[in-house]
C-alpha cells in the first residue's frame, strides 16, 4: 500500500509496474497537502483517506496476464509508414514525440549514426529508471535523428545515455512537481569539432538546441517519462538545453579537469535545474570592484532560490542539490584578476553566503512541504548545530563548496551572472568514447 496525493497516484502504479508490483495498492489523499492546515488534514484523513486506505487493501487483486507487452518489437521493426505528416502524428499520438515536429527515425537514418559508435548495436549502454528500460545504441540514435542531430554527435548521445544510467544522476526523481530541467554540459576538444556553442547565445546556436532536444526525448523514450503520469513538473517543462564551456576564455581549470578528466578527454555532463532565467550583471563602482560585486550578486541569487531550505543539509538524510553558476569569460577573468581561482570563489561564497535564522526558519516552515522545524533538522542531523542559535543569528546556508559548480561560458563582451538549481541529483560526468576518431569519420 502506498498513500499517495492528488495527481501522483499513477505515478505511484508506474514506479510499483517498473519494479515488478503489478497492480499496486494505493490510496489518494484528496488535493495539495502542502496548503492545507491541520483542521483541513485531519478532516480528509477521517473522511476520505481511511476509507479509501480500506478498499485499497481488501479489494480483490486482478491476476496477473503474464510480462506486460515490450515497448519495442525488435529495434529493427517498422513501426508505421506513411509521409513526413502522418509519421509525425502517429509518433505523437503514441507519445513519442515532443509535440514538434521530428525528423523520421528510418532505418537508413539510424544506421548512419550507428556508423559512429563501434559498440555492438543492442549493446546494453543504460538501464534506465524508473521503467527499467534498456537503452542501446539503436534506440539511442532514434532518438539523435529524431531530435534533428548530425550523426557524427553518436558518441556524445551515447555518453549522454550513460550518464542518464549513472545512480548519482537521480532520474528515479526527475519528475518531481518542481519541474526539473535536464541539461547537459560539454567539455573537451569534440565541443569544437560538432560545433557545440560556448559563446554568445550559447544554448541556441550550433549543435545545442538539437542536443538538448534529443537528451530530452530519451528521457521521454527510454527513462519512460511521460507529461502528467510521471513528469509531474506544475508548470510543465522548457526545453531541455546543452551548453558547452568556453575553455580558451576561461582563467581556470575546466569543468572536466576539476573532475579528474585529462584536458584532452572529452566528456558529457547532466545536471539538473528547476530554473533559467535572471543573469544579472556585475558592474565595478567606486565603492566596490567588479570582482567583489560578481561574488555578491552571485550570492544574492543563491538566497533567492526555492529549495533554499536543502542547502545546508549534511549526512545521509539529507537531499541532494546541485548549484551550477554559470558565468561569462569576463567575469571570471576579473575574478581571477583580483587573485580568485574558482576553488577561492567556491570558499568564498560558502562562507559568505549567509542568512538570519529568523528569516530561514520562515522559509524552512512555510516554503516546504516537510512541516518541520529547525530543532527537529538539527537533531536528525541534516544541519549543524548553529542552526539552534538566536534568531537573529547569522548562518551559512550552504552545506559546503562542493555542492557548487561553475561553468565559464557565454558571451565574452558581457559581465552577466546566472545560478541554476536543482535537485535530487548530482552533476554526472561521463567520458565520450571514440571522440578522437570524429574528424577522420567525418571526412
Amino acid at each position: 500500500m502506498v498513500l499517495t496525493t492528488s495527481g501522483f497516484t499513477k505515478l505511484a502504479q508506474l514506479a510499483g509496474r517498473a519494479n515488478g508490483v503489478e497492480n499496486l495498492a494505493t490510496a489518494e489523499y484528496p488535493g495539495p497537502i502542502g496548503i492545507h492546515d491541520e483542521e483541513r488534514i485531519t478532516r480528509n484523513i477521517r473522511e476520505v483517506l481511511v476509507d479509501r486506505i480500506v478498499e485499497g487493501l481488501t479489494r480483490a487483486v486482478p491476476v496477473s496476464q503474464g510480462a506486460r507487452r515490450s515497448r519495442d518489437k525488435t529495434a529493427a521493426s517498422i513501426v508505421f509508414a506513411g509521409n513526413a505528416e502522418e509519421v509525425n502524428r502517429h509518433f505523437s499520438e503514441n507519445g513519442w514525440s515532443d509535440g514538434l515536429p521530428i525528423v523520421p527515425p528510418t532505418l537508413k537514418r539510424i544506421e548512419a549514426f550507428l556508423k559512429f559508435t563501434s559498440r555492438p548495436h543492442h549493446d546494453l549502454v543504460a538501464t534506465m529508471i524508473p521503467e527499467n528500460l534498456q537503452a542501446t545504441p539503436w534506440n539511442i540514435a532514434a532518438n539523435g535523428v529524431m531530435a534533428g542531430c548530425a550523426p557524427e554527435t553518436m558518441p556524445v548521445l551515447i555518453a549522454i545515455a550513460e550518464a542518464m544510467g549513472d545512480e548519482r544522476c537521480g532520474l528515479n526523481m526527475i519528475g518531481t512537481s518542481s519541474g526539473l530541467i535536464p541539461f547537459c554540459v560539454i567539455n573537451g576538444p569534440v565541443a569544437a569539432q560538432l560545433n557545440v556553442s560556448s559563446g554568445p547565445h550559447l544554448i541556441s546556436m550550433g549543435s545545442n538546441p538539437a542536443l538538448g532536444r534529443a537528451l530530452a526525448l530519451m528521457i521521454r523514450n527510454l527513462a519512460g517519462y511521460r507529461p502528467g503520469l510521471n513528469y509531474m513538473g506544475t508548470f510543465g517543462y522548457p526545453l531541455a538545453f546543452t551548453l558547452a564551456e568556453y575553455e580558451s576564455e576561461s582563467p581556470w581549470e575546466p569543468f572536466h579537469v576539476e573532475h579528474g578528466f585529462e584536458p584532452t578527454t572529452s566528456t558529457v555532463t547532466i545536471g539538473v535545474t528547476n530554473n533559467w532565467g535572471p543573469s544579472p550583471g556585475a558592474a565595478s563602482t567606486d565603492d566596490l570592484s567588479g570582482a567583489d560585486t560578481a561574488l555578491e550578486l552571485m550570492s544574492r541569487e543563491i538566497k533567492k532560490k526555492v529549495r533554499l531550505y536543502n542547502y545546508p543539509g549534511i549526512g545521509p538524510e539529507a537531499e541532494h542539490v546541485m548549484i551550477t553558476i554559470l558565468i561569462t569569460p569576463t567575469v571570471a577573468k576579473t575574478l581571477a584578476d583580483a587573485g580568485y581561482s574558482k576553488q577561492e570563489v567556491k570558499r568564498h561564497l560558502h562562507e559568505n553566503t549567509t542568512m538570519s535564522l529568523r528569516d530561514f526558519d520562515w522559509i524552512l516552515r512555510h516554503q516546504s512541504i516537510m512541516r518541520t522545524t529547525l530543532r527537529a533538522q538539527v537533531e536528525a542531523g541534516v544541519y549543524p548545530k548553529e542552526f539552534l542559535g538566536a534568531p537573529d543569528d547569522k548562518v551559512r546556508i550552504l552545506s559546503g563548496p562542493h555542492i557548487l559548480h561553475i561553468v565559464v561560458c557565454g558571451d565574452p563582451n558581457r559581465n552577466r551572472v546566472m545560478v541554476l538549481e536543482g535537485a535530487h541529483t548530482r552533476p554526472t560526468t561521463k567520458p565520450i568514447e571514440g571522440s578522437m576518431n570524429l574528424t577522420m569519420a567525418t571526412v
